[in-house]
């Protein structure tokens, strides 16, 4: 039976407290349950009231899985345009300032006609008016990150964040370190986390099935959104109606608007982004960085193909890293090498395949000294090789908690304070192991990571990508 988190009280906030006193000085009625709004009516004091920050397409999605949850209302959303056109790329729908407000009202006027979503170009705004926030769910471009999740928890406010969850590695460690300061409720969007194929995944390799893993290949076809640029974009266009373009920068230096750079395709340049391999890397790095217990790596060597360029992401890379051996069970008392691959590279397919099979597009594998593991992309089921071998393996008794879906723990962490299980200090490990992948493409040099210090070893050029500048106003403090 599914736990129900409406009726679970958020963590109480000072306003609330405030709140909740100078009700209890008013005189007291008991005031029905169905009075207050029918069969499943959740009150205010019981309800966590979300804002969006960034409703592009990933935004708008992410507000499709809340409204499945129970005990959360969307109040309010924040986005620099007012209006973006998807319908061509895969997300198959208007985004922006305008639509995010109609989809909201759509859904919740059918249970209440006087619902209003309140909307807002800066987030900021949004945070200092709307008293009721709760929470945020930043689906901002990956430069923002940082910036708006740290004020959103200085303020008080728990935080959902799109993965990765930083975009450089100073940043990352700042919002991790900000999460614990202030205890709020967190949770990063690698939704393949919360996925029953991750957690059998790990299952099976603590169980041994494979035995020691020494090796692991990680791929995604992904490529880059503009395949025939070759450095940034030079001239300017105009602003589209309705979009604050400076807004949009946010942190970074000013340049002139490009629809080259927005809207999605920004994940292409490394101000804004890192490629399809920060985009899939918090994806499908994360059965190793759970399965496998890692810590820092010995040394990432990345080999880009096809661009390298300061500015522009490459249309595919090659990056291995080594792991040294780490305590714990037999199945990783060994040092492992893991390599990632995207842009059409892949590993090769393994003999049990056959002559009839091939690699799925996306997925990671498991190379043991008993055996191979396939887990297809994001967290889908795994499979031993040959497949045949699924069927006659007795599998282990669940021993990891069950999610009841990524949107729905990081709600129930708001209400009941228990952390949701990719928050920001799951989430930074994470995302500094793709951001290390990201380093060593952008030098072209071997990392040697000092992580007491964030030091990429004898690579001076690399602490202005360690820590990058931000504009003035734009501080992460």
């Amino acid at each position: 039976m599914q736990e129900d988190i409406s009726t679970i009280s958020p963590t109480i906030s000072r306003r609330q407290f405030l709140r909740t006193t100078a009700s209890a000085a008013a005189t007291f009625t008991i005031v029905p349950r169905h009075v207050l709004g029918g069969t499943g009516f959740v009150p205010p004091s019981e309800r966590v009231n979300v804002a969006l920050v960034g409703a592009g397409g990933k935004g708008l999605e992410n507000m499709r899985s809340l409204f499945q949850v129970p005990g959360v209302q969307v109040t309010a959303l924040a986005d620099p345009f007012e209006e973006t056109d998807l319908r061509a790329m895969y997300y198959r729908r208007l985004a922006g300032r305008n639509p995010g407000r109609a989809m909201m009202e759509e859904h919740y006027q059918a249970k209440n006609s006087k619902y209003r979503c309140a909307v807002y170009e800066d987030f900021r705004v949004m945070l200092e008016k709307e008293k009721d926030i709760d929470a945020i769910l930043c689906a901002t471009p990956d430069h923002l990150h940082g910036y708006v999740s740290i004020v959103a928890m200085k303020a008080g406010k728990h935080v959902y964040c799109e993965k990765p969850l930083g975009h450089n590695l100073w940043e990352v460690q700042q919002m991790a370190r900000v999460a614990k300061e202030t205890g709020v409720a967190t949770q990063m969007g690698n939704q393949g986390h919360s996925r029953e194929g991750l957690r059998q995944t790990i299952e099976w390799l603590r169980d041994g099935v494979i035995g020691t893993v020494r090796e692991v290949h990680v791929w995604s076809y992904f490529s880059r959104w503009n395949p025939t640029l070759t450095t940034r974009p030079e001239g300017s266009m105009t602003v589209p109606k309705g979009a604050n373009w400076d807004l949009w920068l946010g942190p970074r230096k000013e340049r002139a608007y490009n629809s080259a750079y927005a809207p999605v395709k920004w994940r292409d340049f490394w101000d804004f982004g890192g490629g399809p391999f920060a985009d899939f890397g918090c994806h499908d790095f994360d059965s190793s960085l759970w399965g496998l217990n890692l810590g820092t790596p010995s040394c990432v060597e990345a080999f880009p193909a096809g661009i390298t360029d300061e500015y522009i992401v490459p249309y595919g890379s090659i990056i291995y890293y080594d792991f040294p051996a780490r305590t714990g069970n037999s199945f990783c008392d060994a040092p492992v090498r893991i390599t990632w691959y995207n842009g059409g590279l892949k590993p090769p397919t393994p003999k049990e395949f056959g002559a009839k099979l091939n690699l799925p597009e996306r997925g990671v594998l498991f190379i043991g000294d008993k055996g191979k593991l396939l887990e297809e992309a994001t967290g889908g089921p795994p499979r031993l090789l040959p497949y045949e071998a699924t069927r006659r393996y007795q599998k282990p008794a669940p021993t990891l908690p069950r999610s009841k879906g990524h949107h729905y723990d990081w709600i129930a962490a708001c209400k009941r304070g228990e952390p949701a299980s990719s928050n920001f200090e799951y989430g930074a490990r994470l995302t500094e192991l793709i951001l290390l992948g990201s380093l060593a493409q952008r030098t072209r040099k071997r990392i040697y990571w000092d992580a007491e210090n964030m030091k990429a070893s004898g690579v001076p050029e690399a602490d202005a990508i360690i820590r990058e500048d931000y504009r003035k106003g734009w501080e992460i403090v």
